[in-house]
Formats: structure tokens, C-alpha cells, sequence
């Protein structure tokens, strides 16, 4: 990952994602405006935190990557394997609807999702001038989220699976993500035999999200993947961590958009 800063606000990009025609960003929780237990870019509205240090916090968060504020397209994330097309902004709607992944062809649209532990997975066809974004919890994962967003991009836009560009961004790490039987049954009913997903530490069973989720891009066809690798239980100082900071946390943003320009 490339890391970089702009106005206070810190925020890691991707080498696969590093393109004159499209604009992203995972965002780190350094620069806002929210005070402790959501310090300091805390963009999760639904957690305590004011709305207005909220709005604040996106607002520079998207100003740091260049992008209109007035552009984001976002989701009340509900833990779904659903996929939404967005032509516009939201505009004056509080959310595009209830999913957990955004596909979009149109320039000037940019997609916004939110995390804590759950993973983030960026996409772009350079081919069809397409991107997505997905949020990826344990039960998204294991329901087929990943896979329903490569799917959205060739339903709606005619990608091919082979030409899309993925990105998996911080996340827990599997050395912090104890899991217990009822998730471990899932994972071996979505990916049978597992396949190294699952791995005992010190007698508990932990999930590896991100080679989970390496796998469902795969399975869909896409071979062009990034893993940043970063846990954010490891990594509390730069990214908000429910289980890292038993639940009294933000929320931390990404974004990816195609430029208007190109």
C-alpha cells in the first residue's frame, strides 16, 4: 500500500489501484474532528458520535483525495450479499439503500463505505471504466458478497471478471479473529475444505478474512489482487477496531470514484 497525508487527514491507496482515471483512498482515523472513543475521523453515524463531526470528518476525508464532497454514494450496510448500481450521488437521500456493495460506471459518483474489522475490497475494470466497493464482514464473506459485486459489474456493465483489478484493504487480521463453531461451519459450507482459511491458535479457532475473501475474487474469476496485509486490531493508533477496542470505537471510511476528467 501506498501511504500518504493531505490537510491532517492520513489515508493508504493501492499500487493495482494506482491510475490517472480513477480517484481512491482507505482512510486512516488520524485528522477529524470527534473526540475519544471515536478519535479522531470518525465517520460512522450510528454510534454515538455527533452528526455534525461526523459529516465533518467525511467532508474532509474526501476533500484530502480531491474528490466533491456532494459526489459520495453510500449504503446503510446491513451484513448482506447485496450489490447496488449507482448513477447518481445520493444527493438528499440518507443512503442509496441497504447492501453491502456499490458498482458504478459513471464518472462523478464517487462510492463511499465505512469499517471497523470488516474488510474493504475495491475494484475497477480499466476496460469498462467500472468500479466497485464492497464491505466484507465474517457473515458477507461467507453469504457471497465479494462474488455479488464482481457479478453486478458484468451484469451492468459487461466486465470481464479477468479484467477487474481487486484491492483488499485493512482489516482484523486472522491472528486476532477468533471465530467460534457456528462461523466455522459457514466458512466450510462457502469454501469447502477451507483450504487454509481456518487455523488454530492456542486451541481457538481464527479466520483469515482476507484469504477468505482472496479466494471468493478467485472463485469469480477475478486473478489481479492486492492485499495490504494490515490488521486493524494491530494497528488501533491508525484504524478504528471493534474487537481491538472492545466495541467503544469509530468507524473509518474508503472511497473509490473514476475521474471526471479523464
Amino acid at each position: 500500500m501506498l501511504k500518504t497525508a493531505a490537510n491532517g487527514v492520513r489515508y493508504h491507496q493501492f499500487e493495482i489501484l494506482n491510475r490517472e482515471d480513477v480517484v481512491h483512498g482507505v482512510f486512516a482515523r488520524v485528522g477529524g474532528v470527534s473526540p475519544a472513543p471515536w478519535a479522531a475521523l470518525n465517520v460512522g453515524g450510528s454510534i454515538g458520535d455527533e452528526r455534525e463531526r461526523v459529516i465533518e470528518n467525511r467532508r474532509r476525508s474526501f476533500e484530502a483525495v480531491g474528490l466533491p464532497f456532494e459526489s459520495i454514494a453510500d449504503l446503510w450496510q446491513v451484513h448482506s450479499a447485496d450489490a447496488i448500481r449507482a448513477d447518481a450521488p445520493k444527493g438528499a437521500l440518507p443512503y442509496l439503500g441497504r447492501a453491502d456493495a456499490l458498482v458504478t460506471d459513471r464518472p462523478g459518483v464517487s462510492l463511499y463505505l465505512r469499517f471497523a474489522d470488516c474488510v474493504p475490497i475495491l475494484l475497477c475494470d480499466p476496460v469498462k471504466r467500472a468500479v466497485g466497493i464492497v464491505h466484507a464482514g465474517w457473515r458477507g464473506t461467507v453469504i457471497g458478497v465479494t462474488g455479488s459485486a464482481v457479478r453486478a459489474m458484468t451484469r451492468h456493465f459487461g466486465s470481464r471478471p479477468a479484467d477487474i483489478l481487486a484491492a483488499i484493504g485493512p482489516s482484523i487480521g486472522p491472528d486476532h479473529y477468533e471465530v467460534g463453531s457456528e462461523v466455522v461451519e459457514q466458512v466450510h459450507a462457502a469454501f469447502p475444505g477451507a483450504n487454509g482459511l481456518l487455523k488454530n491458535v492456542d486451541g481457538r479457532t481464527h479466520l483469515d478474512l482476507w484469504q477468505a475473501n482472496a479466494r471468493a475474487l478467485r472463485e469469480a474469476g477475478v486473478g489481479q489482487i492486492e492485499i495490504a496485509g494490515v490488521c486493524t486490531a494491530c494497528n488501533t493508533d491508525l484504524y478504528f477496531s471493534h474487537r481491538g477496542e472492545a466495541g467503544k470505537t469509530g468507524r473509518f471510511g474508503a472511497v473509490i470514484a473514476l475521474r471526471s476528467d479523464v
